[in-house]
């Protein structure tokens, strides 16, 4: 079976406890093939998110998911202490919570964490690249530094 053959049923069994709806249901399928979707508009080409069936900028119905690059920099950053409990998280460390503002389009932001640095390393401005880590047993974008 192919991602896109995955029911609406299955991707809500593969991603617990997410939001999923018919307007993102492609951004999750994506995940499951290791692919960061956003939502491009046909029309005007401005990507947004998150996923909505009109264009925010034109007001085109011509919008569709479409790869990104992954490539970007940290927005934003913020270190938990605590927070719910979830796979993978241990807030013994305070973990990092980032924004990423995607090479694609300013404005264009993700969120997620990143893996494999130091928090002291995780700083504003810093480029990234996406990965993926397994949470939950499902596919999660998450980013990692590059190197400057």
């Amino acid at each position: 079976m192919t991602t896109s053959e995955v029911s609406d049923d299955e991707l809500v069994t593969r991603f617990p406890g997410e939001p999923i709806t018919h307007d993102n249901a492609a951004h999750y399928r994506g995940r499951l093939r290791r692919e960061l979707l956003m939502t491009r508009c046909g029309d005007c080409g401005r990507w947004h998110a998150p996923a909505k069936p009109v264009c925010p900028d034109c007001w085109s119905w011509r919008v569709s998911a479409e790869p990104v690059s992954g490539e970007g920099e940290i927005y934003l950053a913020i270190f938990l202490h605590r927070g719910p409990a979830a796979p993978g998280v241990d807030y013994s460390t305070p973990y990092p919570v980032v924004t990423v503002e995607l090479a694609e389009q300013e404005g264009l932001r993700f969120t997620s964490t990143v893996v494999g640095a130091a928090n002291e390393d995780i700083r504003i401005g810093a480029p990234v690249r996406l990965t993926w880590i397994e949470r939950n047993g499902a596919p999660l974008p998450v980013f990692e530094l590059k190197e400057s």
